[in-house]
């Protein structure tokens, strides 16, 4: 048995579900993964307090060790797991990667709400705000400079794969399923990341589920 469990929400809807989830696969890193269905019944609420008071997945346990929130998964699966190098080696790299990764997992709140993550949701465009739109820039402001300063070594942000793909996962299939109009460089990363293994994998079981959650099936 996996010594890690990852608890994660429904793959089609669930964004933060998705990122430590695919820095696990994409890692190689052996995990048990537990399905908790949101926005379901009190049931199914009591299985994620059981995992964390915070009452939100993801929640990972290593043992007597239980880290809740995403982006505090993937730091501590960098610190455990230091041969997966989901931090660049480089100080300056790492420090410019972790900035990236902090303002996506604070940021970017327009694009949240107008282009929720839903895998089956047809491939359309969507009126945005400005605030949404200025997000958009940002984002691909923010792949271009990482793939110009650090992308020379692969097709990801920082060359191979990382924590700021893991991080910014979601946002490829936002920016694919709302048919956001993107630069060339920009279109060639989210190519590298869909054809990833382990975010084909996510996706093919996320599309597969039947859950309904009609409060993300209005765009």
């Amino acid at each position: 048995m996996a010594a890690l469990t990852l608890a994660i929400g429904n793959k089609n809807y669930s964004s933060w579900s998705m990122r430590p989830w695919i820095a696990l696969r994409a890692s190689g890193i052996p995990f048990e993964e537990v399905f908790i269905p949101l926005y379901t019944d009190q049931a199914d609420k009591d299985k994620i307090l059981a995992f964390s008071r915070a009452g939100k997945v993801p929640v990972l346990v290593d043992g007597d060790i239980t880290v809740w929130d995403s982006l505090a998964i993937i730091e501590y699966l960098a610190e455990r797991f230091p041969e997966a190098k989901l931090w660049p080696e480089d100080r300056a790299a790492r420090a410019h990667a972790r900035a990236v990764c902090a303002e996506m997992h604070s940021g970017f709140q327009a694009l949240r709400n107008e282009c929720g993550m839903n895998l089956r949701r047809p491939v359309k465009p969507v009126a945005l705000s400005a605030d949404a739109e200025a997000n958009i820039a940002r984002v691909q402001e923010l792949w271009l400079d990482c793939r110009a300063r650090y992308g020379a070594g692969g097709p990801f942000l920082f060359g191979r794969f990382g924590a700021v793909d893991a991080m910014y996962a979601p946002v490829v299939h936002r920016f694919r399923t709302y048919a956001i109009p993107v630069a060339p460089e920009v279109k060639a990363y989210m190519d590298a990341m869909m054809v990833l293994p382990a975010f084909q994998e996510w996706t093919k079981d996320g599309i597969a589920e039947t859950i309904v959650i009609d409060k993300f099936e209005d765009a």
